[in-house]
């Protein structure tokens, strides 16, 4: 297969694609966490993911720069990782939540843009969600570091509130669970969790919504019928 057969394949597939993705570094990170691998590794592999998620975004000329931008800090950042820079990687910790967002956005534009359902649409609004979860979850993460104590467990101060614990209590937040064992604590994480807490709530409503609309709606075959 050619390079543009290639291309024009992940194109064909790249939400499908993307999804499997995320869901697999989403459940990768525990095990790596567990298995006492070095964390940035995790952080490297959800950049990889936003970067796939950004080139992946068509029919936005505005955003084409931007994308590039975007994806090339991101970049850099992996890089940087690899390089051992690790104080790169730290001052350009809210550069993956931006990317995270534009990518976020560009899904759900895709979801909610097409008259008609289809398996690809269906994963755009899932990697969506996914992308939205891991958005917060850089979030959390650079709220803790820039002001250590704002997440609590108990009454006692996090030590350790790696990426992955902060992707995990971002998803809890998210899918509004509430198990309790993570609390924010300052008016910033308090804030950005309540806002989280409502636009899961009503990512699901409306997208559900709008999927189960369009898929109801008679074709123009039909209608001309």
């Amino acid at each position: 297969m050619t390079t543009r057969g290639l291309a024009r394949a992940y194109l064909a597939h790249r939400y499908a694609l993307l999804f499997y993705s995320l869901l697999l570094t989403l459940v990768a990170g525990p095990l790596l966490a567990a298995a006492d691998v070095d964390r940035s590794l995790i952080r490297f592999l959800l950049e990889v993911n936003v970067i796939a998620a950004v080139f992946g975004v068509t029919g936005l000329p505005r955003w084409g720069a931007l994308q590039v931008l975007l994806a090339l800090l991101i970049a850099a950042r992996s890089l940087a990782w690899i390089l051992g820079a690790h104080g790169v990687i730290v001052k350009t910790g809210p550069v993956v939540a931006v990317v995270a967002l534009v990518a976020a956005s560009g899904a759900l534009r895709f979801a909610l843009a097409s008259a008609r359902v289809d398996r690809e649409h269906v994963y755009a609004a899932l990697g969506a969600y996914l992308l939205a979860g891991m958005f917060f979850g850089v979030l959390h993460f650079e709220i803790e570091h820039a002001s250590p104590g704002s997440f609590v467990s108990g009454d006692k101060m996090i030590t350790d509130f790696s990426l992955a614990t902060a992707i995990y209590f971002s998803f809890v937040t998210l899918a509004t669970l509430g198990y309790g064992d993570i609390v924010p604590k300052s008016e910033v994480a308090r804030g950005v969790a309540m806002v989280e807490a409502i636009a899961g709530q009503l990512y699901l409503a409306v997208m559900v919504a709008r999927l189960v609309s369009v898929y109801a709606r008679p074709s123009r075959s039909e209608t001309a019928g």
